[in-house]
C-alpha cells in the first residue's frame, strides 16, 4: 500500500513537477523583491532634510602687484678707515767722523832700537836657567833662574842695554827695585837690585847707554851673593837668556 503511495507521488512529480518547481522560484523572488523594497523604504525614511554639503575652500592666488617694486636689502656698506700716514723721523744728524790718532810706537824707531849693550861691566856669577834647576845659596835650594847676574860694584851705573821706551817701575818683594824697558820686535828687558830712586820715569824714551839708575842690595832673594845686577829679557811675554842679545866680549 506504502508503495502504491509513493509510486503515484512519483507519477505526479513526473508529470506536474516542472510546474511546481517554478512556482516555487517565483514565490521566492516575490519575497525577496518584498525584503529588498522594504529596505530602501527604510533608508528612505532616515535621511530626510537637506544634505550638509562640505564646502573646502580653494586658496586663493598670490598676485604680485606690477606697480610694487621689488627690494633688495643689501648688508649696509662698512667704510673702510683711510690709513693714516706715520711721520717721518726727524732726521738725525751724523757727527762727523774723529780722526783716528796714530797708534804710539812700542819702541822708538831709531837706529840703535835693536842694538843691545851691556848694562854693567862685570863677570856672569849666575846664568839663565828656565829648564834646569840650579842650587840657589841665598834661599838654600834648588830653583830656575830667570836673568843673569852680572857682577859689580854697589853704586855702579846701570845702562840701558837697548834703546825703548820705560813702561814700568817698581820695587819686588824678592828682586828689589826694578826698571823695565819695551824694545823693538816684542823683546824687553828688565833690571832689578837696583838702588834707590831710578833716573828714568814711566814713559821715558831712552837710547842704548843711557844711564836708568846705579846698582844696589834690594834683591832679598839674593842677598848672599856678591854685588850684582840682576837681568832678565822676555820676547813676546817669553823668558829668554839676555846673553843671547848682548854682544861678545
Amino acid at each position: 500500500m506504502k508503495r502504491n503511495w509513493m509510486e503515484r507521488a512519483g507519477q505526479v512529480m513526473a508529470g506536474k513537477g516542472f510546474y511546481i518547481v517554478l512556482l516555487l522560484c517565483v514565490g521566492a523572488l516575490g519575497v525577496s523583491g518584498y525584503y529588498l523594497f522594504s529596505d530602501m523604504s527604510e533608508q528612505g525614511k532616515t535621511v530626510s532634510g537637506p544634505a550638509q554639503v562640505v564646502v573646502t575652500p580653494t586658496p586663493r592666488p598670490t598676485l604680485s602687484s606690477p606697480n610694487t617694486p621689488q627690494v633688495t636689502l643689501e648688508p649696509p656698506s662698512v667704510a673702510t678707515p683711510r690709513p693714516v700716514p706715520t711721520p717721518a723721523p726727524p732726521p738725525v744728524a751724523t757727527p762727523a767722523p774723529q780722526p783716528t790718532p796714530a797708534p804710539l810706537p812700542s819702541a822708538p824707531a831709531t837706529a840703535t832700537a835693536s842694538v843691545f849693550t851691556w848694562p854693567v861691566k862685570g863677570e856672569v856669577l849666575r846664568e839663565h836657567a828656565v829648564e834646569t834647576l840650579a842650587y840657589d845659596k841665598t834661599m838654600g835650594d834648588w830653583r830656575t833662574h830667570d836673568g843673569v847676574d852680572i857682577a859689580c860694584t854697589v853704586g855702579a851705573q846701570v845702562l840701558a842695554p837697548a834703546g825703548g821706551t820705560v813702561t814700568d817701575l817698581y820695587t819686588d818683594d824678592m828682586m828689589g827695585m826694578t826698571v823695565v824697558i819695551l824694545h823693538a820686535d816684542g823683546v824687553m828687558s828688565a833690571c832689578s837690585n837696583l838702588a834707590g830712586v831710578p833716573n828714568v820715569e814711566i814713559g821715558d824714551t831712552v837710547r842704548t847707554g843711557d844711564v836708568i839708575g846705579s846698582v844696589g842690595e834690594s834683591a832679598i832673594a839674593e842677598s848672599e851673593e856678591a854685588a850684582h845686577l840682576h837681568l832678565s829679557m822676555t820676547k813676546d811675554g817669553v823668558s829668554v837668556d839676555p846673553l843671547t842679545y848682548l854682544p861678545e866680549r
